[in-house]
């Protein structure tokens, strides 16, 4: 169930409808060959800057990489700070998809944990949630966003 963007507290609804589209869009160049399961990202920084990222697959799994994390990483080359991080993807079992731990952790060490999360299908569906209530028994640690311990 999509939830109003102007329900989103110290998000504007612009940052919100921009991550949406930018994951759209990258959805469509995601490496995806051997699941099939093509997945795109946005970041939108504080500053209003963007960057995306898409899935990438390798035959040795390990190697793979999730297109959260790939556009988390270009954030941090871009020097953006990020504040909504967007993900485009199939459902998973009827529902939209969310990012896995890993995705999660790596947000909560390159932006904080306010930092919006959003899952979108291929449809524009849309759901969000802050990272915080989405990894609840994260690390505490040092945010370079906010200058103060996440928590």
């Amino acid at each position: 169930m999509s939830r109003e963007p102007e329900a989103v507290a110290g998000i504007e609804e612009e940052r919100l409808k921009r991550a949406i589209g930018l994951a759209v869009e990258a959805q469509a160049s995601a490496y995806a060959r051997y699941s099939g399961f093509a997945m795109g990202a946005a970041v939108v920084g504080i500053d209003g800057r963007t960057t995306r990222g898409v899935l990438v697959e390798n035959v040795s799994l390990g190697l793979s990489m999730c297109a959260e994390r790939v556009a988390l990483f270009s954030a941090v080359t871009e020097a953006i700070a990020p504040v909504v991080l967007a993900l485009c993807a199939p459902r998973t079992g009827g529902q939209l998809t969310f990012p896995c731990g890993a995705c999660l952790q790596v947000g909560l060490e390159v932006a904080s944990a306010e930092l919006l999360v959003v899952a979108v299908d291929p449809d524009g569906v849309h759901d969000w949630a802050p990272l915080v209530t989405l990894l609840t028994r994260a690390p505490k640690r040092h945010t370079p966003v906010t200058g103060r311990v996440a928590t």
